[in-house]
């Protein structure tokens, strides 16, 4: 049994507080089944949020330089990203995400999440948006007292509200999966089915995934039999037939990530699913240099502080063509992660909660978690400007990368100041000139990105 996890880390401290208690419970295995095992392998999604600690405001977010004070991390709210990644531009333009849907998958999802969404927008004066909550199966009843629950509305919060911060006016679909621990152990599949249940019936453009399980906690793995992962596939099949984007965290465990019971680390170098996945687009975690208005003070370098933006070689999948271009660093492997956005716990984003009644206020959150629904954002603008889907944009990515040259215009920007994803004891990879293991392409200039990604995908499809 493995556990796929939310991708979410939550950081720093108020006086005084503690540790949040431990959510990392083994999956219990299926009791008194004459069955045979599953061919398709069950998970319990558990929260990443274990051993972090909280920094909590219930007055408001307050500002870069606050927390600096406060916390001795830095803190940024929407406004911040906006001008950091030169958002501005294309809203000024129209170019806002109207007309396009970004579909959110989550465990049990948030009680309170248009609640919360409109506190969030007004907070920054930003206009709020609809969030469609589609319950795929049987979610049970809210219970805050459940840390499996608050953990997964932790990570649905972040989710929406970053998604939102970008395409402020995308239509959001959250998708809460019925993972009951009443209901035995279960998870992957469910979110599997969910997500080709919308891609069939039309709804969605971009499919934002903020979880993930390592690739060698699957059935079958140490023997080299990759089936029970491959046969979890058929949503993103079914995406790339539908021209959908697909995109996952890469996982905040640098070049290493969780074993199967959550508690630790393998020792080794090792990938995570579905950010390994050929049909998914990978994005990584860096971290933001900025000032309270949302200027950069330095480039950007690789989330690394509790927790680390996850990347390295695939061990289920080959070099898929889109990236011969990078094979001098990913070999003959599929290499994650593809491209990279904020992520850091020091440098984390403002999130407003009010599903447990004991922590109502704002939060600041970090991890790859964070970086995939932004990036959902900057996909639905491009679905806008493009005027239609995208689909998987993982051939017009690299395109406009070109071996190290990047395209003119393309709007990519690379990380290369030297840091590095090496993480519980395991060697990563560093951020070097070009495409690496730590931030893939690098990170994006949205203005020119935007409308060059909706342009080069055109000669892909």
């Amino acid at each position: 049994m493995r556990l796929a996890r939310p991708r979410t880390r939550t950081a720093a401290a108020t006086v005084g507080a503690t540790a949040l208690a431990a959510a990392a419970v083994i999956a219990t295995p299926l009791s008194g089944s004459a069955t045979a095992a599953p061919a398709v392998p069950q998970v319990k999604p558990v929260p990443a949020i274990a051993g972090h600690l909280l920094a909590h405001s219930t007055s408001g977010p307050l500002s870069t330089e606050q927390c600096q004070a406060k916390w001795k991390i830095a803190c940024y709210g929407p406004l911040q990203y906006r001008q950091a990644y030169n958002l501005n531009p294309l809203y000024k333009a129209g170019i806002t995400g109207k007309g396009r849907t970004i579909v959110i998958v989550d465990s049990f999802g948030s009680p309170t999440i248009q609640h919360d969404l409109d506190v969030y927008s007004k907070a920054y004066g930003i206009p709020s948006g609809k969030v469609d909550v589609v319950k795929w199966g049987n979610v049970p009843k809210w219970d805050p007292k459940n840390k499996d629950m608050t953990g997964w509305a932790g990570e649905s919060t972040l989710d929406v509200e970053m998604a939102h911060a970008v395409a402020p006016d995308a239509k959001i679909v959250l998708v809460e999966t019925a993972v009951a621990e009443t209901e035995g152990v279960t998870g992957l599949p469910e979110m599997m089915d969910a997500e080709k249940h919308l891609i069939d019936r039309g709804i969605g453009d971009v499919i934002t995934q903020s979880f993930g399980a390592t690739e060698n906690t699957f059935p079958g793995f140490d023997k080299g039999d990759f089936s029970s992962i491959k046969k979890l596939r058929y949503a993103f099949k079914d995406a790339a037939d539908h021209g959908v984007t697909v995109l996952a965290s890469s996982g905040d465990g640098g070049a290493t990530d969780n074993t199967a019971d959550g508690s630790g680390y393998y020792k080794e170098r090792v990938n995570s699913w579905p950010s390994s996945d050929p049909l998914v687009t990978s994005i990584g975690g860096t971290q933001l240099h900025l000032d309270d208005k949302g200027n950069r003070l330095s480039p950007e370098s690789v989330y690394n502080d509790n927790g680390s933006g996850g990347g390295g070689q695939s061990h289920v999948f080959e070099r898929p063509s889109y990236q011969n271009g990078v094979r001098a660093a990913v070999g003959n492997r599929r290499g994650t992660p593809d491209i990279s956005m904020s992520a850091a716990v020091n440098g984390g984003a403002w999130v407003y909660s009010s599903y447990d009644p004991t922590a109502v206020g704002w939060d600041v959150s970090g991890g790859t978690s964070e970086a995939s629904p932004l990036f959902s954002g900057i996909v639905a603008l491009a679905d806008q400007a493009a005027g239609h889907r995208l689909g998987n944009i993982n051939d017009a990515l690299y395109s406009l990368y070109k071996n190290e040259g990047y395209k003119p215009g393309s709007g990519l920007v690379d990380v290369k100041d030297g840091t590095n994803n090496s993480y519980a004891g395991v060697t990563g990879y560093t951020a070097v000139k070009g495409y690496d293991m730590a931030t893939g392409v690098g990170t994006i200039d949205a203005a020119r990105f935007v409308p060059a990604l909706a342009h080069e995908s055109r000669h892909h499809h």
